[in-house]
């Protein structure tokens, strides 16, 4: 297992393992939590022993100060070996017998936050012995406040099939107001053995515009890419280079959240809080504030409807304009789901790459949504290194702010930026894509100096190509 966790390090690849609160009575383990009466107990205070479906089995104690270090110390020993992050699962705990009996009362006393402090556990010890290292703590259960240590949370054994892929919008947007953004589901569904590929395309689809892209299944039907047929494994590997193109505008919106909590996913009253209407709509929502996503919920949909809240909107693959402020039909696609970017938008995106660790913070491809109508605009780009625990808090940030402004007869974008006292600023190279324009411009001036711009047909927007020095505003 050592060498299995240095080899995928090494390829760049980070581990992350499963791990459950059970420990059987036929394991090595089992005769230490004995001895170190680590285990919930029955009324007598022996060691409560139970069924379960992979045998008989205690449960730890995470309540017991004993049981919560001896737990830890085996996480310890795991991260030290080089796994990055922590699956916790059947945390409920999935089976939890009324007769159990811990510390902090009987199982049915307990059972709603044994997960929440099986997080919290994770979280301060990384907290105490790895206070450099960022955690990644997924969880299928927690409680109210359990975003405080990190949790990413999903919707659990979801159904393989269009009816489970039908709520799981609503559920995240619903998780999201309550304080828990990274609300997330398996993608393309976990139970049964229904194989269906417009489904799990479509779920794909879905899950390039919410907090976390993982497809998991039970190996009845395979979830992974790689085992899918030639055509579904290329459109679903078009799909994972597109979420990676996105970590950019993603990424400042986790900052978003860490700094104020509000949600990545966000319902449409967000946009129209006035607008009665929308306070039971989930079909449709907002990712950040600028991304407008609708999922295709049914089998062979060929259209789709679409609220558009006010403004100004374009469809994210074609260029489409729409007005916001009613309901339209639009038309579907077999590789994207209908997708929309608001008008004056700023949206950051990178390059294809294998892994985060590949991310690079000097080349920025900027797309600026233009709109006559759009006369002054503002968007984001929050960098730090991607490690550091609370690096906004520890002034090792860089947030790079974007404005327009509209005339008759002029664009003028400005770029300002804020560093904290700890971060190292580099020199920046924009493609900057400006989509929308009616034709190519007379004049581009970069500061003082004229400029030109290349007209890319593969998306219809203008180019410009900008360098911007540490300390300059362009």
């Amino acid at each position: 297992a050592k060498k299995m966790l240095s080899d995928l390090n090494a390829q760049g690849i980070k581990p992350i393992l499963i791990t459950e609160p059970f420990i059987l009575t036929t394991s090595k383990k089992w005769q230490e939590a004995v001895d170190k009466k680590v285990l919930a107990t029955d009324a007598s205070g022996k060691p409560f022993k139970y069924d379960f479906y992979f045998g008989n089995t205690g449960l730890i104690d995470i309540f017991k100060p004993e049981a919560r270090d001896w737990f830890w110390n085996i996480y310890k020993d795991l991260v030290n070996q080089g796994i990055a992050g922590v699956w916790g699962d059947l945390g409920e705990p999935e089976v939890f017998p009324s007769e159990a009996v811990t510390v902090k009362g009987r199982a049915d006393e307990v059972h709603n936050i044994y997960g929440h402090n099986w997080a919290k556990l994770i979280y301060e010890g990384y907290k105490k012995d790895f206070p450099n290292v960022r955690p990644f703590i997924l969880m299928r259960s927690g409680y109210s406040g359990s975003q405080r240590f990190g949790m990413i949370p999903w919707s659990g054994d979801v159904s393989r099939s269009w009816g489970g892929l039908s709520g799981q919008a609503e559920i995240a947007l619903e998780m999201g107001m309550q304080g828990l953004a990274y609300m997330h589901s398996d993608l393309g569904g976990f139970a049964g053995e229904y194989n269906d590929n417009e489904l799990y395309l479509r779920w794909l689809q879905y899950g390039v515009f919410q907090p976390i892209f993982r497809p998991h299944a039970q190996e009845l039907v395979a979830s992974e890419p790689v085992y899918k047929d030639i055509v579904t494994m290329e459109k679903a590997k078009k799909l994972v280079e597109l979420r990676y193109q996105m970590l950019p505008y993603n990424y400042t919106l986790a900052f978003e959240n860490h700094r104020s909590g509000i949600p990545m996913m966000l319902p449409l009253f967000f946009a129209e809080p006035e607008n009665k209407e929308l306070l039971g709509k989930s079909d449709t929502y907002l990712w950040g504030n600028d991304f407008l996503v609708t999922p295709i919920l049914k089998p062979a949909a060929t259209s789709a409807d679409v609220y558009f809240p006010k403004g100004i909107w374009f469809d994210f693959f074609t260029g489409q304009r729409y007005e916001g402020g009613q309901s339209r039909s639009v038309p579907t696609a077999e590789d994207h789901i209908p997708v929309f970017v608001r008008g004056g938008a700023f949206i950051p995106l990178t390059g294809i790459f294998r892994n985060t660790d590949e991310y690079s913070r000097n080349m920025i491809f900027m797309n600026y949504y233009f709109d006559p109508s759009v006369k002054n605009s503002t968007g984001q780009l929050y960098h730090d290194d991607g490690k550091t625990p609370d690096a906004y808090e520890k002034s090792n940030y860089e947030l790079l702010t974007y404005t327009s402004s509209v005339d008759k007869n002029s664009i003028n974008i400005s770029i300002s930026d804020k560093l904290g006292k700890n971060y190292s600023n580099i020199a920046k190279y924009y493609e900057l894509q400006i989509h929308n324009l009616p034709g190519k411009p007379k004049n581009v001036t970069i500061g003082n100096k004229k400029s030109v711009c290349i007209f890319n047909p593969d998306n219809k927007t203008y180019v410009i190509t900008v360098e911007v020095k540490p300390g300059d505003t362009k």
